[in-house]
């Protein structure tokens, strides 16, 4: 029998993911509070990607300390902008800035998964994806949020690709589900090596 598969997230976009791959989970939400543990990284210089990795090991311990006979998935994304690492926008007027921010600018994406069983971190990996975003017009920007609304704030560049937010770009380079999110083809083959999934 396969081992259970519990994804460390509420978001049922990934969750959504990994079953339309065929893979049963049960989410359930980490108990990590990601600025208070973000915070002395950012003041410690700490990169954008090992930021997505340290808070995607938080959350995959976190939930498996609490569910020690599974395999536990934890993910991150963070943005960054050169030495700038990007949060979701509290509201629609943060988007906007975001928006302005990155207009005319290629900025990255870093999407790490860590893999826990019994509260330990057994594997670790970060994909990264290049977006150049067109150059916008603030009226542009104003019309698409209120066309994509709260939406807008569940991302931490406040735009989904998969949805109207694809209209923003001119270059997308990188993996479609590392933009999104969720590199789903490392991830697949890792759980394959570890028994979890049919091979």
């Amino acid at each position: 029998m396969t081992e259970k598969i519990v994804l460390a997230s509420t978001s049922p976009f990934r969750r959504q993911l990994l079953e339309n791959a065929g893979i049963s989970v049960e989410a359930v939400a980490p108990e990590v509070d990601e600025r208070v543990v973000e915070a002395p990284l950012e003041n410690a210089g700490v990169s954008p990607e090992d930021v997505a990795l340290i808070l995607a090991e938080a959350k995959a311990v976190d939930v498996s300390e609490r569910h020690p006979h599974a395999l536990v998935i934890g993910c991150d994304q963070t943005l960054s902008l050169g030495d700038r690492v990007f949060h979701k926008p509290k509201d629609m007027e943060g988007a906007r800035r975001h928006l302005l921010d990155l207009s005319g600018k290629t900025h990255q994406l870093n999407s790490a998964i860590v893999l826990a069983r019994a509260g330990q971190p057994i594997w670790r990996h970060l994909s990264q994806g290049s977006l150049t975003m067109r150059k916008l017009d603030p009226g542009f920007i104003g019309r698409h949020l209120s066309q994509v609304g709260e939406k807008a704030l569940s991302s931490v560049g406040a735009y989904q690709v998969e949805g109207p937010g694809i209209q923003l770009f001119t270059k997308i380079e990188g993996d479609y589900f590392t933009i999104i999110g969720l590199p789903l083809l490392p991830l697949l083959e890792k759980l394959r090596e570890e028994g979890a999934i049919d091979g």
